[in-house]
């Protein structure tokens, strides 16, 4: 008998219910992934810490480790987690983490591998816990984690000089000011010392990904140059972004020299343009982020006391040639134009 023929369901209602049940296959797969994380995480939480109490009571050495070690891979030849390195590692983790909640509601929705890493690089276990929560809320893999931890993100995140606080509404104002640093650092840019601002608005755009992992979680790129019509004059917008959290425009006007009063001025100025422009039912206040090289504390308070729109300002730094080895600077690829 000949086979049926292919079965053609209409375009219009089928790709809608492939693409739902992909979905729900995907986030079954991730949760379970999730779950079976979270199951061996707390599995090398418990040898540890049975290990700790073992060696407390009987008074035993590493040596029981390496003991340990051999009896359990030659239980389970298939695990690959029972080497004395990572039975010590689950020791040191136990140690670090002694009640079993902060595993089962913190850590524990870690990899073993970010674990490791929030271990080696952090003393203090605050810190831990607050790289760990950030890591948890924004998905973070470990090269990511590394990368906060090496910037420093917990001395940056929520210093900017701003006005939020008498612009917003309370809980407009604190979610705007946590989502902010101070300083960017861009040091995945390499910038002359005499660098223009369209040097730095270039570099940034050029390493779109790297930029948007610096400025945070929720902000997407609009555009950059963004042409503004106001009464028949063109102005134009560094880098416009839009907050996914703050659900508002963000303009970023950067500046390659220390800030200066009439800088808080033009940039109020042009978030009022982009409220009449762009804003839309259910927007919040577009915010404005000042990038400057530079800053006097009070005169910026000063500058920003009677603005009427929410503005940050906050330093940037990135690697400087005049900074760099001359071996190095010869390494580096030319620009396109150069020699």
């Amino acid at each position: 008998m000949p086979s049926p023929p292919e079965y053609r369901p209409p375009l219009d209602g089928y790709l809608p219910l492939l693409a739902e049940l992909k979905s729900k296959v995907y986030s079954a797969q991730t949760r379970a992934a999730t779950a079976v994380n979270r199951e061996l995480v707390l599995l090398y939480w418990q040898i540890g810490r049975s290990i700790l109490r073992a060696q407390k009571e009987q008074g035993w050495g590493a040596g029981v480790v390496d003991r340990l070690a051999q009896d359990l891979t030659g239980e389970f030849p298939a695990m690959r987690g029972f080497s004395r390195a990572n039975l010590m590692h689950m020791r040191a983790f136990a140690a670090a983490w002694p009640a079993e909640e902060n595993v089962q509601q913190g850590v524990g929705q870690l990899p073993w591998g970010p674990n490791l890493l929030l271990l080696r690089a952090l003393k203090q276990s605050d810190l831990r816990a607050w790289y760990a929560r950030k890591a948890v809320a924004h998905g973070w893999s470990r090269a990511v984690l590394d990368l906060q931890i090496e910037s420093g993100l917990h001395e940056r995140e929520g210093r900017t000089s701003n006005n939020f606080s008498r612009i917003l509404p309370p809980e407009k104002s604190d979610l705007a000011a946590s989502i902010l640093k101070d300083p960017y650092n861009f040091d995945f840019l390499t910038l002359s010392g005499d660098a223009a601002e369209r040097d730095l608005e270039q570099g940034l755009v050029d390493h779109v990904q790297q930029t948007l992992l610096e400025l945070g979680t929720g902000f997407a790129l609009v555009g950059r140059q963004v042409r503004l019509d106001v009464g028949g004059d063109e102005f134009w917008l560094d880098l416009l972004f839009y907050h996914l959290d703050l659900r508002c425009f963000v303009v970023v006007d950067l500046k390659a020299r220390a800030f200066r009063p009439e800088f808080a001025g033009k940039l109020n100025f042009y978030l009022s343009a982009v409220d009449d422009r762009f804003r839309r039912p259910g927007d919040g206040p577009t915010l404005g982020l000042l990038l400057a090289r530079g800053r006097n504390g009070a005169v910026v308070e000063c500058a920003l006391r009677d603005i009427v729109k929410p503005i940050a300002v906050a330093d940037w730094t990135a690697r400087l040639l005049e900074t760099m080895p001359e071996r190095l600077k010869a390494a580096l690829p030319e620009r396109e134009g150069d020699g």
